[in-house]
């Protein structure tokens, strides 16, 4: 038997944040569901053999017990329940009754014998960190996370801790993204590992807007992220990853000033012509105090110009607007500076105070001469 009652929107916000993890089709039934264990609080794991996320929620637990229910027929008859106080049964059999208000429920759910345990993580390194720091750093270089599976390594983020503090770092073939933030807290000495993308977007999600600490802790083979009464456990990405920091041109004699929204908007204006099907570089001539912004394609023409502060010297070079466009608008500052070298070598975007808190590099688009 399993007895415990629970606020409908605490039980709500548990299932949506464990069913995150949870396998929509899989050949192991009990992985389309959510496993319940009713102890001293009450906990519900959602797992996918590769992701599992665990989360506690605050219940008045009569009985204990152990069960697996379907996440997606659980999570659709809490969502649906009246707001307030949820009652759930469970017998020998894995019958389950469910009663909120005048609704009652009664589904079957699963033994918890099914259910793959979730890895354990042993405590080698870990760190701690504020959770909107975590947050901003993960969105700030996500979009770089490579899709392409042909090398799987570039599916994740690299994180570097040292002393000097954390580090991530993406990478797609087409651009870079680099943060770095100090640390509060620092134990077991520096480490580095690769995260999966797919996790850390639902790390991500999972952090808020908050000053509370989340903490990170690098086992053997997998990777725990503790974010208040919430526990997401993947596993490590194995291979070698880019050394980025020789891959990064440093000496760049062209150093120019631009406000990030304004470029932003030109390169969106111009963008306009571009299409899936009708595809063109950005062009770029970097001129004395602006920025000389064009497209062209079947579509039409267009043309923009942006202020800078500085001396692009002519140079002229083209990108592809999507990767340009998310570096500038993934780093966060009002001001960046983009520093360039030839029409063929990266743009680098880098804070204008000289930390090194960003780093955004974008390759070029070779530019033909039928493009002017």
């Amino acid at each position: 038997m399993i007895k415990f009652s629970c606020e409908k929107a605490l039980l709500q916000s548990a299932i949506a944040v464990s069913s995150r993890a949870v396998a929509p089709k899989s050949s192991i039934p009990a992985l389309e569901g959510l496993l319940l264990h009713a102890g001293d609080t009450l906990t519900i794991s959602g797992y996918n053999m590769n992701t599992g996320i665990r989360t506690q929620v605050s219940a008045a637990i009569s009985e204990g017990g152990d069960i697996v229910l379907n996440a997606r027929l659980f999570g659709d008859i809490i969502r649906r329940m009246p707001d307030d106080m949820v009652t759930f049964t469970a017998d020998d059999r894995q019958t389950v009754h469910l009663s909120c208000g005048d609704a009652d429920f009664d589904i079957s759910g699963l033994p918890a014998t099914d259910y793959p345990d979730l890895p354990e993580v042993e405590d080698e390194y870990s760190i701690s960190i504020r959770q909107k720091t975590l947050r901003s750093m993960i969105e700030e270089t996500a979009f770089a996370v490579s899709t392409n599976e042909s090398r799987p390594i570039h599916t994740g983020a690299l994180f570097e801790v040292s002393e000097k503090g954390l580090t991530v770092v993406a990478v797609d073939g087409f651009r870079l993204a680099v943060r770095r933030e100090s640390l509060e807290q620092l134990s077991g000495g520096a480490f580095s590992f690769v995260a999966p993308g797919t996790a850390l977007n639902e790390v991500k999600s999972i952090c808020g807007d908050t000053e509370d600490t989340a903490s990170v802790t690098l086992g053997k083979r997998h990777i725990l992220f503790e974010v208040g009464d919430t526990e997401l456990i993947c596993r490590r990405l194995e291979g070698e990853f880019l050394d980025y920091k020789n891959a990064i041109p440093r000496t760049n004699p062209v150093s120019v000033i631009a406000d990030t929204k304004s470029l932003i908007e030109s390169i969106d204006r111009v963008s306009v012509v571009i299409s899936d099907k009708l595809k063109s570089p950005v062009r770029c001539m970097f001129d004395h105090d602006k920025v000389l912004l064009s497209a062209k394609t079947g579509n039409g023409e267009s043309k923009d110009v942006c202020r800078l502060t500085g001396d692009g010297g002519g140079l002229e070079i083209g990108f592809n607007n999507r990767y340009l466009m998310e570096a500038l608008r993934y780093a966060p500052a009002d001001t960046v500076k983009i520093e360039l070298n030839t029409g063929v070598s990266p743009a680098i975007i880098v804070p204008t105070d000289d930390s090194d808190s960003f780093l955004y590099m974008v390759l070029p688009v070779r530019l033909k001469n039928s493009d002017q």
